[in-house]
C-alpha cells in the first residue's frame, strides 16, 4: 500500500494509476486531484477528489452515475464489471442469490433506470440485504433531483472506502465499524472462557446468514472483534452463545437439559461506522445484556 507521502511525490501518471478506480470508470477524478498536491491527510485527498466531481460539468457527473453497474445485474453475474464492484457486491451476498432473488433485483433495476435514467447506486458494504432492499424501495419513490443527489452521495461513500484501502497515511476517512462481545459468568464472578459464539445476520424474518464464529479467551472476549476492518452492514443481527456448555464444565451436577443452553441476543446496527459491543452477563439461571464500549 503506497503512503500518502509517496503519492505526494509521485508522477501524475502514477497517481492516476493508483487512484484511477476510486471513482468508477472515472480516472479524470484522480488526475484532477493529482494537480492539487501535496495533501496533509488522506481525508484532504478525498476532499479534493470530491470537489473535482462537484466542479465537473453536469454531463460528466451524470456519466459517472451511469457508469456504475446495476446491483446483482446481468453484467455483475457475468463478472463483466470493475474488480472493486465485484468484491463490493460479493460482500453483500449479491453473487449468491436464488433465481427468484435475481429476478426481483432485475425488476427493481429496470424500474429504477426507467424512472431516473441511471442505475441504482448504493454503498453495499454499509448495508445488509434487507436494508439494501428497503433502500431500493424507498428511493424508487423519490423525485429525480433528490435521487441524483442521493446517488452522488453514495458514490462518495464508495470512494471513501476504496481510498482508505489504497492509501496509508494520517487522517484516513472513518469507514469501518466493529461488533464485539464479552461473556461474564456472574455465578463464578469472572470472565467465561471457552464459550462458542456465533454472529448471524437476519436476512429475512425466517432466514439468517452466518457472519462469524469465535470462542471466548481467558478474558471472556473473542481474540478479534466479530466484525472489524470494514463497515458494519446496517441489519438486524443475532449473537448465539453456547453458555450451557460452559456451565456444564464449570458447575457439574446442574440439571439436564440446562435451564440456559444457547442464549440468543438479537440487536440492530444502524451506524456502519459505529462500535457495537454486545456482552452477555449470565448465570445458569439468568442473563442480561447492554450496549457497552
Amino acid at each position: 500500500m503506497p503512503t500518502l507521502d509517496d503519492l505526494n511525490h509521485a508522477a501524475p501518471g502514477d497517481v492516476v494509476a493508483t487512484l484511477g478506480a476510486v471513482f468508477e470508470h472515472a480516472p479524470w477524478v484522480a488526475e484532477a486531484a493529482a494537480g492539487r498536491r501535496p495533501f496533509a491527510t488522506v481525508e484532504a485527498l478525498l476532499g479534493a477528489m470530491r470537489e473535482a466531481v462537484e466542479a465537473a460539468p453536469e454531463a460528466a457527473r451524470l456519466e459517472l452515475l451511469t457508469n456504475h453497474p446495476e446491483l446483482a445485474g446481468r453484467a455483475a453475474r457475468d463478472g463483466a464489471i470493475a474488480p472493486d464492484s465485484i468484491a463490493e457486491q460479493a460482500s453483500a451476498g449479491l453473487d449468491r442469490l436464488s433465481e427468484a432473488e435475481y429476478a426481483r433485483f432485475a425488476a427493481l433495476n429496470a424500474d429504477y433506470r426507467a424512472r431516473f435514467g441511471f442505475p441504482f447506486i448504493l454503498c453495499v458494504k454499509r448495508h445488509g440485504r434487507a436494508s439494501l432492499l428497503g433502500a431500493f424501495a424507498t428511493r424508487l419513490a423519490s423525485d429525480p433531483e433528490t435521487e441524483r443527489a442521493t446517488a452522488l452521495a453514495e458514490v462518495f461513500r464508495i470512494a471513501a472506502i476504496r481510498l482508505a484501502t489504497l492509501v496509508d497515511g494520517p487522517g484516513t476517512p472513518r469507514t469501518t465499524g466493529r461488533v464485539s462481545t464479552h461473556v461474564l459468568d456472574t455465578a463464578a464472578g469472572r470472565p467465561a472462557p471457552g464459550v462458542a459464539v456465533e454472529l448471524h445476520e437476519w436476512v429475512s424474518d425466517t432466514e439468517t446468514a452466518l457472519v462469524a464464529r469465535a470462542v471466548t479467551n481467558a478474558d471472556g472476549r473473542t481474540d478479534a472483534p466479530l466484525i472489524h476492518g470494514r463497515p458494519v452492514p446496517i441489519a438486524a443481527y443475532e449473537l448465539r452463545f453456547r453458555i450451557g456448555d460452559h456451565f456444564r464444565a464449570t458447575q457439574p451436577g446442574l440439571p439436564e437439559p440446562p435451564f440456559l443452553d444457547i442464549v440468543a441476543l438479537r440487536f440492530g446496527a444502524a451506524d456502519p461506522e459505529g462500535h457495537y459491543h454486545v456482552p452477555l452477563v449470565a448465570s445458569p439461571w439468568s442473563y442480561q445484556t447492554y450496549r457497552g464500549s
